[in-house]
């Protein structure tokens, strides 16, 4: 890929760093079209000129790290039953499903935090409200609100990006989906495995739900990728993080930018973190294919599943409860029909 470097596995690096300053027009045009050529292929890429720095992420680590190491008890404290529909806080090993099958990690699900005096979350709307904090590691909260924030900006950004690689204005996504983004924060820890012979996936072959996804990795690796040229391993690079596409952006995109399978599996011998934020549309946006004018690919309209990317119509809130509800059954419950109130 002419101008972008690629990562040990074969992905490309591009650095983003032109797209927060408006001005810098051939640089921004030149990222734009690495990001079209990433995202008709594998749907995956590393960026650098993130903005989000190396203080933010390690004290993001250690603080994780603290968490994880708590007694179950003080875990459960603030497990996702206490949370309510906002369907925050921490579950258990084996508690999230993937194709229908327990996953080899457990995690601490956040989100945007909106107090109860927030509109949305007096009307109980799911996936809306605070976040869960473990007395127990204090330095906890800032440490994600920081990482959030900067990250947040990032994809911002990058959208912008993505817009401009599909020839729609640079604040397309903004104007249209994101200017009150639905943005979701999981932390994961995947306790070191010892040999087994049976397949046990930290996460098992999936693709993610919505727009684009930031990934931040410790230094243990396990994430893989299923590329057109077969599966491949997507290590961590110092200064990277990894951006991946969703199925929303695919089904908007008529097939021609791929939200792709991966997985992981640690094999490090070690415990493994890993930090994805979910960046996706507004919980109440109505989400249409993009205009003509973004060169949708016709012959793409089937996905590796066999789905079509066109048969979703309503708001972005609908989709995701639909999609959430399968890695945990329980929300579906918690919220009746499994539609929430834009439904209504």
């Amino acid at each position: 890929m002419a101008g972008t470097d690629s990562a040990p596995g074969g992905l490309p690096v591009i650095d983003m760093a032109s797209l927060f300053d408006a001005s810098r027009v051939t640089e921004r045009a030149r990222v734009a079209r690495e990001i079209e050529q990433a995202c008709r292929d594998s749907g995956f890429f590393y960026v650098t000129g993130h903005g989000v720095s190396g203080e933010v992420l390690a004290r993001l680590e250690r603080e994780s790290h603290r968490f994880f190491a708590l007694p179950r008890a003080a875990k459960e404290a603030i497990a996702m039953a206490r949370g309510g529909v906002a369907w925050r806080g921490w579950f258990p090993l084996g508690g999230e499903l993937t194709s229908g099958r327990p996953d080899r990690k457990e995690g601490l699900y956040l989100g945007t935090e909106l107090g109860s005096e927030h509109p949305r979350v007096q009307a109980g709307w799911p996936l809306h409200g605070a976040n869960l904090w473990p007395t127990e590691v204090p330095g906890l909260r800032s440490a994600v609100l920081d990482y959030m924030d900067a990250c947040t900006r990032a994809a911002h950004a990058l959208m912008e990006g993505v817009a401009l690689s599909l020839g729609l204005d640079a604040g397309y996504f903004r104007q249209h989906y994101t200017a009150d983004p639905t943005v979701l924060f999981r932390i994961f820890h995947y306790p070191a495995e010892a040999p087994h012979q049976e397949e046990r996936w930290g996460v098992g072959e999936h693709t993610d739900y919505g727009l684009l996804t930031l990934l931040a990795q410790d230094d243990h690796g396990g994430l893989q990728v299923k590329t057109p040229r077969g599966w491949v391993e997507a290590p961590p690079l110092p200064g990277t993080l990894v951006c991946n596409i969703g199925d929303m952006l695919d089904r908007m995109t008529g097939g021609g930018y791929r939200s792709t399978p991966h997985r992981v599996k640690n094999v490090s011998g070690k415990d493994r973190l890993s930090f994805p934020l979910f960046f996706d549309p507004d919980f109440a946006a109505e989400v249409h294919p993009l205009p003509r004018g973004a060169d949708v690919d016709e012959d793409c309209a089937r996905r590796w599943d066999g789905a079509s990317v066109h048969a979703f119509q309503g708001t972005y809130g609908d989709y995701l409860l639909g999609k959430v509800s399968k890695v945990f059954p329980e929300l579906v419950r918690r919220v009746g029909d499994g539609r929430g109130p834009l439904s209504r």
